[in-house]
C-alpha cells in the first residue's frame, strides 16, 4: 500500500507540475502579466514598481523558479517580502542574508484585479461547485445504475431500445446545449408551473439580519444539466457490463444452486459489474468538481468555473493558474482514492 501511495503521489506531482509549467510559458507568452494590472494612464514608475513587486523584471526562467518556490510546501522566504505577513510558514534556518528556509503553504499570489489571496477566492468558490458536482453525480448514480441493470435485463425489448436511444441523445449532446433546453422547458415554457428561475445562485445573503437564505429550487437545473451526460454514459456502461456479467460461468452456477433472483443480481451480478462504472464514476466527478465552466457560467452559478471564466476574461493569471493547480490536485486526489476503492469492491484486484 506504502509503494503504491508513493508511486501515484509522484505521478501526481508530475502531473501538476506539468500543468503549472505549461500555463505559466503560455501566460508570459500572451504578454506581460504587469499589463493587466495596469492601463494607459499609469506612469512609467509605478508600472516598473509593479513589475518589480510580482518579479515580473526578471527573464522568464527567474520568474518560474519564484513561482515554484512559492508553490512549494519547502521554500525560501525573505523577512523583508512585504506579503511575508500574509503567508502561514514555520521557520526552520536562515539560508543567508534575510532568507531562511521555511516549511509554508503554497503560496498563489494575490489576484491582479482585486488584490485577494488567490487562495481564499478559491476556497470561497469551491464549496458552490462541489455542492453542484455531487448532486449531478449523485442524480447521475442513482438513475444511471438501475436504468443500465434494466436495459441489461430486458435486452432486445422495447425498454432497452428506449434506454439506449435516450442515452445516446444524452452522450451527445453538449452540457451548454442540454443547459438551453433545460432551461428553455423547465424555466421559460413551464416557469409558472415549476417556479424554476432561469438563473441563480443557492445561496443568498439576508438583506435583515444574519445568515444566508438557501434556495434549493436554484440547484436542480444546473445538476440536471450537469448531470445527463454522466447519467447516459453511467447507464449505457452499466448495461454494457451487465451484460458482460450475466454471461459468466458464476452467474449460471448461482442459479443452478437455486438462490433467489435478487440475491444473483445484487451479490454476484451487479457488485462485480462495478467496476468500469466506478472508473466513470471517478473521473466524471473529477471533472464535474474541478469546474463545469459553462454551466455555472450560464446559470450564473458561483463556483470555480465561473471564477475561472471571469479570470479569463480579465487575464487574472493568478487566480487562473491557482483554479488550474486546485483542479490537478482533485483529479489526483480522487482518481488515488477510487484505486484505493477497487479493492473493496473486488478483492481480486490489487495494488501495485
Amino acid at each position: 500500500m506504502a509503494a503504491f501511495l508513493l508511486k501515484r503521489l509522484l505521478s501526481g506531482f508530475l502531473v501538476i507540475w506539468g500543468i503549472v509549467t505549461l500555463l505559466f510559458l503560455i501566460f508570459n507568452v500572451l504578454g506581460n502579466p504587469a499589463e493587466s494590472m495596469t492601463d494607459e494612464n499609469t506612469d512609467e514608475a509605478t508600472r516598473l514598481a509593479i513589475e518589480k513587486a510580482y518579479h515580473l523584471d526578471q527573464p522568464v526562467h527567474i520568474q518560474y523558479l519564484y513561482y515554484l518556490n512559492d508553490l512549494s510546501p519547502l521554500g525560501v522566504l525573505d523577512r523583508n517580502d512585504p506579503e511575508l505577513t500574509a503567508q502561514r510558514y514555520g521557520r526552520l534556518f536562515g539560508v543567508g542574508g534575510s532568507q531562511f528556509l521555511a516549511v509554508k503553504a503554497p503560496w498563489m499570489r494575490r489576484s491582479f484585479q482585486s488584490n485577494r489571496k488567490v487562495s481564499v477566492m478559491l476556497s470561497e468558490k469551491l464549496p458552490g461547485t462541489a455542492i453542484l458536482a455531487v448532486s449531478s453525480i449523485l442524480l447521475a448514480i442513482l438513475l444511471g445504475i438501475p436504468l443500465g441493470v434494466i436495459s441489461a435485463l430486458k435486452r432486445g425489448q422495447w425498454a432497452d431500445r428506449l434506454v439506449t436511444f435516450i442515452t445516446l441523445l444524452g452522450i451527445s449532446a453538449p452540457s451548454f446545449f442540454i443547459a438551453v433546453i433545460v432551461i428553455r422547458i423547465f424555466a421559460v415554457n413551464w416557469g409558472s408551473w415549476t417556479g424554476f428561475n432561469v438563473t441563480g445562485y443557492m445561496f443568498e445573503d439576508r438583506v435583515f439580519g444574519e445568515g444566508q437564505w438557501v434556495h434549493w429550487k436554484n440547484l436542480v437545473l444546473p445538476s440536471l444539466a450537469l448531470g445527463i451526460r454522466p447519467l447516459s454514459i453511467i447507464t449505457q456502461l452499466t448495461r454494457s457490463s451487465m451484460m458482460e456479467v450475466l454471461q459468466m460461468d458464476y452467474v449460471r452456477t448461482a442459479h443452478a444452486k437455486g438462490l433467489h433472483r435478487r440475491v444473483v443480481l445484487f451479490r454476484h451480478s451487479l457488485r462485480n459489474a462495478l467496476n468500469p462504472v466506478l472508473t466513470s464514476v471517478s473521473g466524471w466527478f473529477a471533472s464535474l468538481l474541478a469546474g463545469a465552466f459553462f454551466i455555472e457560467a450560464i446559470f450564473d452559478w458561483q463556483g470555480l468555473g465561473k471564477l475561472t471564466i471571469d479570470a479569463l476574461s480579465a487575464k487574472d493569471y493568478p487566480v487562473i493558474l491557482g483554479a488550474a493547480i486546485l483542479i490537478g490536485v482533485i483529479f489526483v486526489t480522487i482518481n488515488v482514492l477510487v484505486d484505493i476503492l477497487y479493492t473493496r469492491l473486488d478483492p481480486r484486484v490489487r495494488l501495485t
